[in-house]
Order: C-alpha cells, then sequence, then structure tokens
C-alpha cells in the first residue's frame, strides 16, 4: 500500500501538480490544513482582472455562483488527490453531482475566498464531498457534491 502525499499545504504549483486546471480554470491559489482525502481549506484571492467578472455584470461585478462552486470542487478534488497514492495520481477528479447548493453573499473583486471542504463519504472511485464558501466569518455559498476519480484516458468518447 502506498502512502498519500504528507504536505498539509500547497500553492498554486502544487496545486497543479495535483489537477490539471490551469489558469484561467485554475480556482485555488493555496491549499492549507489539508489532511489528505479528508479535509482541507482553499484560498482563492478574486481579483478585479478575473475573466468571469468582465461581463457578470457591468459595473457590479460578482464572482458567479457556479464559478464558486467549481472552487470548492476543485479543493475538494485536490485534497482527494493528495490522499491517494502515487499510482492514483494521475487520475482525474470528474464533477458528478451538486446537492443543496444555497448563494447566501455575494463574491466580490479583492474578497479572499476561504473554501471549507470535507469528504463525507467516499466508495472507490466515487466520493461525496461537503463545501462552505466564506468571506470573512461571512458564509457566502455552501453545497453537497460528488465526484469521481477517473484514468484520463478512459473519459467518454476518447481512446
Amino acid at each position: 500500500m502506498t502512502s498519500a502525499d504528507p504536505r498539509r499545504e500547497y500553492d498554486a504549483a502544487g496545486i497543479m501538480e495535483l489537477l490539471p486546471h490551469r489558469p484561467p480554470m485554475l480556482l485555488v491559489d493555496r491549499l492549507i490544513d489539508v489532511v489528505p482525502g479528508v479535509s482541507a481549506l482553499g484560498i482563492k484571492l478574486v481579483r478585479p482582472d478575473e475573466i468571469f467578472l468582465q461581463g457578470h455584470f457591468p459595473g457590479k461585478p460578482v464572482m458567479p455562483g457556479v464559478m464558486i462552486i467549481e472552487a470548492m470542487a476543485q479543493a475538494a478534488g485536490a485534497m482527494a488527490i493528495a490522499g491517494q497514492g502515487p499510482e492514483d495520481r494521475n487520475k482525474l477528479v470528474l464533477f458528478t453531482t451538486l446537492d443543496n447548493a444555497r448563494f447566501r453573499k455575494p463574491v466580490e473583486p479583492g474578497d479572499t475566498l476561504h473554501l471549507k471542504v470535507a469528504t463525507r463519504r467516499k466508495r472507490h472511485p466515487f466520493w461525496q464531498f461537503a463545501g462552505e464558501a466564506f468571506v470573512g466569518d461571512s458564509l457566502c455559498a455552501e453545497a453537497e457534491f460528488g465526484a469521481m476519480l477517473m484514468e484520463p484516458g478512459r473519459m467518454a468518447g476518447k481512446s
């Protein structure tokens, strides 16, 4: 049996070792307090020049809710892959379900988004997560979501 990655903190370069996402779709700047495969805290600085803010909304930009959910999913995916042995670290984490999503407060340019994610259950290759997004002490969004680990070559339509 191989061991999980022992690091408890990842910068953007470390996250890119775990996930295939790259800017502008990489939505987590740092991952801290990582308990591989169990829980983590993702950090996302919402910069004024983010591509998704350019048209959402002119004069009053806010981070789209789906991007907040994606940021939570990326934090959870990186945490899950960090909990795998080296032989499974090349797998993709593919979103499968989204439940009980709630959006409580707008996230604006300049905000620092704290993404608390935790594994609820796993049954290989399926995982269930819970996530909460905060700015300061204010809960901005929450959701439960599922994902599956898959070999990159096994995706539908790929040979």
